[in-house]
């Protein structure tokens, strides 16, 4: 399967330059890359424009403005003829193997939609609590949730062309209500099993992370996703919301009508539930 892949920038540039490394690096599948780069006011566009010097990488967009990655993701794979298409920020560093697993996946599962990397630590992940959720298929596992990290996934040309494009107009956008579409049309997400890993190098846990405290983070929160849309302030917050993510990984249901509606409303609001998931998931590294 012909792939077509994504790599969207804004700023942090030594972010980027070890991204592009990690997934120049691969040499087992052939893809396509596309870097965009929205409105950087560092380096990031001369180096993207001067300092990638590799056939694989087909086009090069330097826009004016910053839009938000989802406008760039809607004009690339709307014309893209490859029949997968995906996205890896410039955060995250790739396995050299993860295209091999998650295009065979894709290969060999039909209803297959948005499968990932994961994007925390193998020591995050407690199979004892979230063994239920773990489906196979054929000889390919998949960590079955409705939505999945928006880096380092590949998604079925074909789906986005049924589903349609991804909402834009905001920074803000994230993929997950677009995955949601994916899942409720009958499609399986989730993150490949066992795990291919990719390192998220805004995790705080990540030897790469480029904070470690208050004063760090002022630098780096507004063009940190995570931290912008969920008015991340202080280290701390950025810890509770980690755990809380992955606690809702491992006990969330994998069905999204649980995530719509009045089901995702209850779920939000009700402070048992989350008493409830810190009783069941006793595991808490980043604690």
């Amino acid at each position: 399967m012909k792939i077509c892949l994504v790599v969207v920038t804004h700023n942090r540039l030594a972010y980027t330059r070890k991204c592009l490394e990690a997934l120049l690096a691969d040499r087992k599948t052939d893809f396509d890359l596309v870097l965009w780069d929205n409105a950087s006011t560092d380096e990031t566009a001369e180096y993207l424009r001067d300092g990638i010097k590799d056939a694989r990488v087909k086009e090069v967009v330097l826009h004016k403005e910053n839009p938000g990655p989802t406008f760039a993701l809607n004009r690339i794979w709307s014309k893209s003829k490859a029949e997968l298409i995906g996205k890896v920020d410039n955060d995250c560093l790739v396995a050299p193997d993860w295209l091999t697993k998650l295009s065979e996946a894709h290969t060999e599962i039909e209803q297959l939609g948005a499968v990932a990397c994961w994007h925390y630590r193998q020591i995050d992940f407690n199979e004892s609590v979230a063994r239920w959720k773990i489906h196979q298929y054929g000889r390919h596992g998949i960590f079955r949730h409705p939505h999945v990290c928006g880096s380092g996934f590949l998604l079925k040309r074909s789906i986005y062309q049924k589903i349609g494009p991804c909402p834009e107009g905001s920074r803000s956008y994230g993929l997950t209500g677009y995955f949601h579409k994916v899942a409720l049309g009958g499609y399986i997400n989730g993150w490949y099993y066992p795990f291919v890993l990719q390192d998220h190098m805004d995790d705080p846990f990540s030897p790469h992370c480029a904070f470690k405290d208050d004063a760090t983070m002022q630098a780096v929160g507004e063009v940190t996703y995570t931290m912008r849309t969920h008015a991340i302030k202080t280290y701390a917050e950025r810890l509770k919301r980690r755990e809380y993510v992955l606690r809702e990984l491992h006990l969330g249901p994998w069905q999204p009508q649980f995530y719509l509606g009045w089901p995702g409303r209850i779920r939000r609001w009700l402070p048992f539930v989350d008493r409830f998931c810190r009783a069941v998931y006793t595991k808490f590294p980043a604690a």
